[in-house]
């Protein structure tokens, strides 16, 4: 079954939800430029998803031709100090907001992935790339630096070196380099981008839900901890596993040599 949030189909982000994996769609012809209606719509969106229940694993994307080309330069070429302290708060809030969906998400890049919309992908778990995909962070050619957390990701992604000299730079990357950088996870006919993401996602429908929320937040949050508090953070979220449903039905199923049916309680 397939349900569409949205008031139709000129809708610029929509979210598709079908057999437990949600789709999280820009549709802004001709490039998917991020103005800021749809950089809210994206934090909406990462909402919903999660805190819906038939919602085990997201996607996101940009469509077949385009991921996203980054932030609508024209709206924010008339912003000064004051306007932009307020709008880049609110674009830091809804990209977090698709970072912190406690799901696995992975993003399905086909062609541009530039500025805002490499910083998108960055919010997601693995990024499953076309073979003609290509990222960067170029809002230094702007007299600028990445304001959706391109600077912070990007870094702890494939090391602050390497970071910066993309950063620094702004150059382009091919999808064949940005695998090699760790910038994705995989590289496949463009064709195939959508179908791969989607089978990456539904590995996880059906799966032990709060075990995978747990996962994410320990590994996602213990990255900015240190060693000691990060392990001290594991063991809790380890400890209150056992209080789960999940966690008796797997340990059961072990035992029993059996496959587990986990219920997301």
């Amino acid at each position: 079954m397939t349900q569409t949030s949205g008031s139709g189909g000129d809708e610029v982000v929509r979210l598709e939800v079908a057999d437990g994996v949600a789709t999280i769609r820009v549709d802004k012809p001709r490039m998917n430029a991020l103005d800021a209606d749809i950089q809210h719509r994206l934090g909406e969106a990462a909402r919903a998803c999660d805190a819906r229940d038939d919602v085990a694993a997201v996607v996101i994307t940009g469509g077949p031709q385009v991921f996203a080309a980054g932030a609508d330069i024209k709206e924010m070429a008339g912003l000064d100090h004051a306007a932009m302290a307020t709008r880049s708060a609110r674009l830091q809030a809804d990209f977090a907001a698709v970072a912190r969906i406690g799901k696995p998400v992975v993003a399905a890049v086909n062609g541009y992935a530039l500025g805002g919309g490499c910083e998108l992908a960055l919010c997601a778990d693995a990024r499953i790339a076309a073979d003609d995909a290509v990222f960067g962070q170029p809002e230094i050619k702007l007299g600028l630096i990445p304001g959706a957390g391109g600077t912070q990701r990007l870094a702890r992604l494939v090391g602050p070196a390497r970071a910066k000299e993309l950063i620094f730079t702004g150059r382009f990357v091919d999808a064949a380099e940005a695998l090699a950088l760790g910038l994705v996870d995989q590289v496949v006919p463009a064709a195939e981008v959508a179908e791969r993401a989607r089978a990456w996602a539904a590995r996880f429908v059906g799966g032990p839900a709060l075990a995978l929320r747990a996962a994410k937040a320990c590994v996602d949050t213990g990255l900015g901890l240190p060693l000691e508090v990060g392990l001290d953070l594991e063991q809790r979220q380890f400890a209150a596993l056992f209080g789960t449903e999940d966690a008796r039905a797997g340990t059961a199923a072990f035992v029993a040599k059996t496959e587990p049916r986990f219920t997301g309680r």
